[in-house]
């Protein structure tokens, strides 16, 4: 499928029309941002890994019957996905206390919850992302009650395969982030599930694996993606 012009470029990818109206090229870059852009660098082939691994878990995830946008992989760094209407309600789920949790509510980070706390962000990256709740979304016309229900829903059930997949891969899903879409009529699941959207850490060691590495200057950032990398996309054992 041919790539055409650009249509958005964010922090992390570029989308590029297609032939087809309907559809788009998703392109993962090897920039990376923390702290609402304010840190800014590279991890060398970033948008390959997270191409590769959130196609991995896409793919995974269909099988368990939660529709995505996912078509099919281009190459290492590019994905044909189903256009989407973007929900601006970003679904936080945490299953370990970790990030900006601890600090807003003074949690220690390590705790675990049960059931997984799920939160809601509105999706705006000059008010820095905020915590909202259903009457935010419904008042202000971001989604609709029942929209919210559905990502709820789905939020959980992606949650608790995530949490499997990655257990038998010797990683603890600590917290991650969803983005859903509208398409046709039906709420599918998009943006991507990498080690920049989820908080990973090695299930025996604790030793992070994910985007925190750049965020507090912590070393060993490709080795870390890659080695999510290759848990991920080899078969577990």
């Amino acid at each position: 499928m041919k790539r055409l012009e650009k249509v958005y470029e964010g922090k992390a990818k570029i989308l590029y029309a297609t032939e087809d109206p309907d559809l788009m090229i998703q392109y993962f870059k090897d920039d990376a941002s923390a702290f609402d852009g304010v840190k800014k660098g590279t991890i060398v082939d970033k948008g390959v890994i997270n191409n590769q691994v959130s196609n991995r878990v896409y793919q995974y995830l269909e099988e368990k019957g939660i529709k995505t946008h996912l078509v099919e992989p281009v190459n290492d760094r590019e994905t044909i996905v189903k256009k989407l209407d973007i929900i601006p309600v970003e679904v936080v789920l945490r299953n370990v206390a970790a990030g900006s949790l601890c600090k807003r509510l003074g949690v220690e980070e390590g705790r675990e919850f049960d059931p997984p706390i799920l939160e809601f962000f509105y999706k705006n990256d000059d008010l820095h992302d905020p915590l909202i709740n259903d009457c935010h979304a419904v008042t202000f016309g971001w989604a609709t009650q029942e929209e919210l229900d559905t990502l709820r829903e789905l939020g959980r059930k992606v949650n608790t395969l995530m949490m499997e997949f990655f257990k038998e891969r010797k990683i603890r899903l600590v917290d991650f982030k969803l983005e859903f879409g509208r398409h046709k009529g039906e709420i599918l699941l998009g943006d991507e599930i990498s080690p920049d959207g989820c908080r990973l850490w090695h299930w025996d060691t604790g030793e992070k694996m994910d985007k925190d590495r750049f965020r507090f200057s912590m070393g060993s950032v490709e080795e870390k993606y890659r080695e999510v990398y290759n848990l991920v996309c080899s078969d577990p054992g």
